[in-house]
């Protein structure tokens, strides 16, 4: 795509880069990833109006750190640094950067002495969510201190004559209320974009690129689950080619109670698209028997999807593409950042875990996207409500959902656990509310006390978890009406056999991650 203005983020490998391309576009100002190394010639050329430095998980002090092109600097452009960055432009004209001593996870109050730049209509005193171990301890007198925290003396600073801005904590979370405005002064009042990148110009840039890739013979198989992700990319590609698009759906024995025949009725009714049924079941299962560890559970999950699926796709014709639903946080969590290098947190079985004999060259649409920008392109594209709202489901689906070996009796008992809480949650009007609720089947031995006799078992506890976010990056729990949780809770232990006992998960992301494993 050809944009007359571009925000150029450098990723230097940290967590929450993508919420910062995130955070860009939700100001409808378009923005592209670039590697922390990317020469200054590059982007002049692209006519960037802005750049952001992103933080990451390095210092920069030490030897192997990712640098910048110096030559940014010169290129008479808004910049701005936010935590590694922020350390490296100071470092960079002449400040000093320490470790430890002012170490600040979570939030913190961040005092305003200065609401310029960046800054402005911010108040005096507001919260902001810091995660570093690393501070400027001191800035050349080009800077001047815009914030401080408890900790931290320079939390926030500009360039004196030129527009080169710093954050010590992180405006893309929204644990950082006013972090939203923050990136809005940036890219309005600073780098004097319009705003005018709207979610019907990624639809057609889509499809464009999909007719690019996908030759006029070929054909493209797209792998559906069921979920919001691939049904999206199931539209998107049939919008793009048509009838050339194969849906395969392999049902795992994984899936939530009746998942199999509303996927069926969904896609074969709503989108007209020919879609092959695969019943591996009982393969999967028997697979996973024994095994207890999730990355595991994860990779044998993969690599039998991909047989699977490899025998159906081997039945089509001209079968050259693979379509899937992979979006951004799944590609973070496992490591493959696009530009810098991320921790690994979770495998994913769709990112980076597809066998280079898979035989199919990959189409994802999504893969630079957030579960709301996947949403805003469904509705562009027409998808019903129903899908469309549904809450997400991990690609290797009840397996990672029970802690411990799965079996067909904890798959029943979780699935029917779950669809309990579903349906307590749409009858009082919460689901919309709940961006994922879930069971986690934990067979861990809890005693209890059932028709006037002992209960105690290996598999009698149901964890229910319920979050609130708009990325999927960071998320906090949902503080639900405690007659709804009680109905859920009552109803599980009395209509799902050996279950005596149903706890509450009150964990933030991070630290903890939304799934269990």
């Amino acid at each position: 795509m050809s944009h007359p203005q571009i925000i150029a983020i450098l990723d230097f490998g940290g967590q929450y880069t993508q919420l910062i391309a995130r955070r860009v576009r939700e100001n409808h100002v378009y923005c592209e990833l670039f590697s922390p190394d990317t020469p200054a010639d590059v982007l002049r050329a692209r006519g960037v109006s802005g750049i952001i430095l992103s933080g990451g998980p390095s210092s920069v002090y030490e030897a192997g750190a990712p640098r910048c092109d110096l030559k940014l600097f010169e290129l008479g452009v808004p910049i701005l640094g936010i935590c590694y960055g922020m350390q490296l432009m100071c470092e960079a004209h002449g400040g000093s950067v320490h470790g430890g001593s002012a170490r600040e996870f979570g939030r913190v109050k961040l005092r305003v002495t200065n609401a310029v730049g960046p800054l402005a209509h911010l108040p005096a005193e507001t919260t902001a969510w810091m995660s570093h171990g690393d501070v400027v301890t001191s800035a050349s007198s080009d800077f001047e201190t815009l914030a401080s925290t408890d900790a931290t003396a320079i939390a926030a600073v500009r360039h004196r004559t030129k527009p080169f801005f710093g954050v010590q904590f992180h405006p893309e979370v929204t644990h950082t209320p006013l972090g939203s405005t923050i990136l809005r002064n940036f890219v309005y009042e600073i780098c004097g974009c319009r705003g005018d990148w709207k979610t019907a110009t990624v639809v057609e840039d889509a499809i464009e690129r999909i007719r690019a890739q996908v030759g006029p013979r070929d054909r493209v198989i797209c792998g559906l689950s069921g979920g919001v992700d691939s049904g999206v990319v199931a539209a998107l590609v049939h919008r793009a080619i048509g009838d050339r698009l194969i849906c395969i759906f392999v049902n795992n024995g994984l899936l939530r109670l009746n998942e199999s025949g509303l996927v069926e009725s969904t896609f074969r009714g709503h989108f007209g698209i020919p879609l092959v049924v695969a019943d591996a079941r009982r393969q999967f299962v028997d697979a996973l028997r024994g095994v207890l560890d999730p990355q595991q559970k994860r990779k044998i999950i993969g690599k039998l999807f991909i047989d699977v699926f490899r025998a159906e796709a081997a039945k089509i014709e001209h079968a050259r593409f693979l379509a899937q639903g992979t979006i951004y946080p799944d590609v973070i969590e496992s490591g493959h950042g696009p530009k810098g290098k991320a921790a690994l947190i979770k495998a994913h079985h769709n990112v980076g875990g597809l066998p280079e004999e898979l035989g199919f060259e990959l189409v994802e649409p999504l893969r630079m996207l957030f579960k709301d920008e996947v949403r805003h392109m469904g509705e562009a594209l027409g998808l019903p409500e129903e899908l469309l709202w549904r809450h997400p489901f991990p690609g290797p689906g009840l397996a990672v959902r029970i802690a411990g070996e799965v079996t067909e009796e904890r798959l029943d008992r979780l699935r029917r656990a779950d669809q309990i809480l579903i349906e307590e949650l749409t009858i009082a009007g919460w689901y919309r509310k709940v961006a994922q609720a879930f069971a986690v089947l934990v067979p861990v031995a809890s005693v209890g006390v059932m028709g006037d006799g002992r209960t105690f078992d290996d598999q009698n506890l149901i964890v229910l978890r319920m979050v609130e976010t708009t990325d999927f990056m960071t998320a906090d729990w949902v503080h639900i009406d405690y007659e709804v949780l009680g109905r859920v809770g009552r109803r599980i232990v009395n209509e799902v056999n050996g279950i005596n006992r149903v706890a509450y998960d009150i964990s933030s992301k991070p630290p903890a991650t939304i799934e269990w494993q």
